[in-house]
């Protein structure tokens, strides 16, 4: 792996992730969200990196020096990397890695590293606190303070985990944006259908993906499965954590916690989903589908962020097992 000298006042021109096009020659700084080895079919060992800034991510791979280039990109830190950036037909996008070392003070913006949710996360707090108002059923509403009320343990980590590794909100505050994004869209969504506890509903669309905060460990920008993430997944980690939190709580009515839980436990929708039930209640499957949106429409987000000014196609996201296309993007220049 080639060890370029480097002066460390010297300053680079930063090369964004939505920059990047078919043949450029890229050498810039890049935040390492995710590292990989992989052997190729001789047995040679290879790195796949998951390298990235605040417009998105690019998957990049080194073939030569294996080692020594794993040594410098280790999860969220930032490296120089140098490398040629090609779009093929068949893999996809891609950064060859010539040479990749930990980038020095001065030679990268922290702002430019990080993305972030597109609201300001005092803002986010306060309509957090303002929707948990909302809730009249007393126990219901003790549970959420129990769980979200400032200087709770739980409210700690729920306030800065991610909401997933890769698909939609992989950020601090990242599952904060999406739990009240739900939240929020099932309070209005009640009032259209008849037959809908809201208080349920809003309750269990806050806490749905709780189990994050034990699945998911982040470190700098890189976000990865914890052992017990790995072990027993997110919905039944989450169950345990408000089964636990409702054990606290005297005179929590069981049918309310059969509710509650229910709504957790079957938020994927699907048992090939990883839901260990499919919805059964109105709150439920309201709770799913206002979750998969979510989590759909954070997908486009994320891939909006990474185009070149003009485009108005994405490449093609597994997420969404197609491109995405952004039909009013450049309409406003063209006026």
């Amino acid at each position: 792996m080639d060890q370029p000298t480097l002066d460390s006042t010297a300053t680079h021109s930063k090369v964004f992730v939505r920059e990047l096009c078919d043949g450029a020659r890229v050498e810039s700084p890049f935040l390492v969200r995710d590292v990989a080895r992989r052997q190729k079919r001789n047995g040679d060992s290879f790195l796949k990196l998951q390298l990235g800034d605040v417009t998105g991510a690019v998957e990049a791979v080194v073939w030569d020096e294996v080692d020594a280039a794993a040594e410098a990109a280790a999860p969220g830190s930032v490296v120089f990397a140098t490398g040629t950036f090609t779009v093929d037909t068949r893999f996809g996008a891609c950064l060859t890695i010539r040479s990749v070392r930990p980038a020095a003070d001065g030679e990268y913006d922290p702002a430019d590293m990080h993305e972030g949710p597109s609201t300001a996360y005092e803002q986010m707090v306060a309509d957090l606190r303002e929707l948990i108002g909302t809730v009249q059923d007393p126990h219901l509403r003790g549970l959420l303070e129990l769980l979200l009320s400032e200087g709770a343990p739980v409210w700690q980590r729920w306030k800065d985990a991610p909401a997933a590794k890769h698909y939609h909100q992989a950020y601090r505050h990242g599952l904060l944006e999406h739990c009240l994004s739900v939240a929020s869209a099932v309070s209005a969504t009640c009032a259209t259908f008849p037959g809908i506890d809201r208080d349920l509903a809003v309750t269990g669309a806050l806490l749905h993906d709780i189990g994050k905060i034990e699945a998911y460990a982040m470190e700098g920008g890189a976000i990865e499965l914890t052992d017990l993430g790995k072990l027993q997944g997110e919905i039944p980690l989450g169950y345990y954590t408000v089964r636990r939190a409702i054990e606290e709580l005297p005179g929590f009515p069981p049918a309310r916690a059969e509710g509650l839980l229910h709504i957790i436990l079957a938020h994927h929708g699907q048992l090939e989903h990883g839901s260990p039930v499919v919805p059964c209640t109105r709150e439920a499957t309201l709770v799913h589908m206002i979750d998969n949106l979510g989590g759909r429409l954070g997908s486009f987000d994320r891939l909006e962020k990474s185009l070149a000014g003009g485009e108005r196609w994405s490449q093609f996201d597994r997420a969404l097992a197609g491109s995405a296309y952004f039909a009013t993007r450049g309409l406003g220049e063209a006026a």
